[in-house]
């Protein structure tokens, strides 16, 4: 029997997803939780082979909780289960330690599959998004990221430069360069692009 926990924090979406794994008859919902830091309480307490998890969620996401249960707990699988068909978040997830990224309008058969399939050592790709993923790539470098994060939030290039301990004009060369890479009109422009993409 394969030992599934469920981290989803919509109450209707976390109940239908159990009942449609409980009628597998090799699975099995041995927790439920509703955010990442509830995930992994719980994961210190009960025995889990498969970790069902969504991306945004409050107090811990599920691309941070990909990551603890990597480092805590190696054992456990993770797949992401999202809406979001973003190449960015799928190269995140991977990155994070995932062995699975599936969007939530798939077949319902596809979910069980995948548990199944990562158990056995295999790593599951929604087809259409690794397709999407192959051939588009993030250009945007670590610093860059930082800079746009920081303007979304609506901070000045001398408050970016404060929080940074960067020199205005090193910001603003980042910024003019993601600008560029991202064909913006401005910053804001930029920022939306990358966070449509999920490079932010």
């Amino acid at each position: 029997m394969i030992r599934v926990m469920l981290t989803e924090d919509q109450e209707l979406v976390l109940g239908a997803l159990a009942a449609l794994l409980e009628l597998e008859g090799d699975l099995s919902v041995v927790a439920r939780a509703r955010d990442g830091r509830d995930a992994l309480e719980q994961l210190g307490r009960c025995e889990v082979d498969v970790l069902v998890t969504d991306i945004e969620m409050p107090r811990m996401n599920g691309l941070e909780l990909s990551a603890a249960v990597r480092a805590r707990h190696p054992s456990v699988k993770v797949v992401v289960l999202t809406t979001f068909a973003r190449p960015g978040y799928l190269k995140r997830a991977m990155e994070s330690g995932a062995h699975a990224y599936l969007l939530k309008d798939g077949p319902a058969q596809s979910l069980a599959a995948a548990i199944r399939s990562v158990v056995a050592g295999g790593k599951v790709v929604d087809p259409q998004l690794a397709a999407e993923a192959w051939s588009e790539s993030d250009p945007l470098s670590h610093r860059e990221k930082q800079v746009l994060r920081h303007s979304e939030a609506g901070l000045t290039t001398k408050q970016i430069s404060t929080e940074l301990d960067l020199s205005e004009g090193t910001v603003r060369n980042y910024l003019s360069s993601a600008i560029g890479k991202l064909e913006a009109a401005n910053r804001f422009e930029a920022a939306s692009r990358a966070r449509s993409k999920g490079w932010l």
